[in-house]
């Protein structure tokens, strides 16, 4: 089988089996270019190498040779993962037989702490929002709406009014691998919606598919992850905030205010949709005194 037959299959295999997101699939097909970019520039060996004939050994080279390139652990990290998952593949395709990514070892990269903000600093996030402009109604909505649900950017811009049952006061989210989940949402961004819907929402021109979207671009189109991104930055420099932050911050400030409140690490892992409970571990990041007054609350030698 050659490369480019392999990758189209890998392709159908991550979006039909695997149902993943079109920027996931992107993200594994990049992975497996840098290992062909490899195998015919950097390579020691001379002959071509197809997929059925990569070894252990090529691999290792492989790992080395974007470490020469100066590429993070971390993004070593992930190529691993994605080279792995094309071996899979070429396993159940009966492909190869031997998967010659099992003994490579990917690099330490260690747990980093997610950047968040402080209930303060989400405050004057949203105090900078000019609300005497339709856009600054829907802003003000958006960013309630995914701090108060721990939305990633994309579940933000796919929201639909369909999914918003707010008489229960959930809303119904599609994460990634078009898993669904419900959501608790707060009042605040209850009330924030309804004003966007019945004094913003209704007076634009919606173009058509777009009816069930919940935001949307003054062109009555859907709101784009890279708006989404502009509008935080925006408001958090009008804030004064130092912090490098995205979009997903404010999910990690979601998951961050739940656990430092006392919520059940458990109920956290369910709303933000983690597939493993030690993805959400890494909220556990609490500040010294409210460990101490935990323990001292509930540690019978306290």
């Amino acid at each position: 089988m050659d490369w480019k037959i392999a990758c189209n299959g890998f392709k159908q295999y991550l979006q039909l089996e695997k149902s993943l997101s079109g920027n996931s699939v992107e993200a594994y097909i990049r992975d497996v270019e840098k290992l062909i970019q490899f195998l015919k520039f950097g390579s020691v060996e001379e002959i071509k190498i197809t997929p059925e004939s990569v070894t252990l050994n090529n691999l290792r080279e492989f790992l080395h040779w974007l470490n020469k390139l100066g590429v993070s652990p971390t993004s070593q990290a992930r190529i691993i993962s994605g080279i792995r998952s094309f071996f899979k593949f070429l396993i159940l395709e009966d492909v190869v037989r031997e998967d010659p990514s099992l003994l490579i070892e990917a690099p330490k990269t260690g747990r980093k702490l997610p950047q968040f903000l402080s209930v303060e600093e989400i405050d004057k996030l949203i105090f900078t929002i000019d609300m005497s402009s339709p856009e600054g109604e829907r802003n003000k909505a958006l960013i309630e709406t995914m701090y108060s649900c721990g939305l990633r950017v994309s579940e933000a811009v796919n929201l639909k009014i369909s999914n918003i049952i707010l008489e229960e006061g959930f809303i119904k989210v599609t994460g990634k691998g078009n898993k669904e989940r419900l959501v608790p949402i707060g009042n605040v961004a209850i009330k924030q919606i309804g004003i966007y819907k019945e004094q913003i929402r209704c007076h634009l021109k919606i173009k058509k598919g777009k009816e069930d979207i919940l935001f949307l671009n003054r062109r009555g189109g859907q709101l784009t992850r890279q708006m989404i991104f502009i509008i935080i930055k925006k408001h958090s420099k009008l804030a004064g905030i130092k912090k490098k932050i995205s979009p997903h911050t404010l999910r990690h400030s979601f998951a961050t205010h739940l656990i430092e409140g006392g919520a059940d690490l458990r109920a956290v892992q369910e709303m933000l949709g983690h597939e493993s409970i030690t993805t959400t571990e890494i909220y556990t990041h609490l500040d010294r005194d409210y460990l101490r007054s935990a323990i001292l609350q509930f540690h019978p030698r306290a």
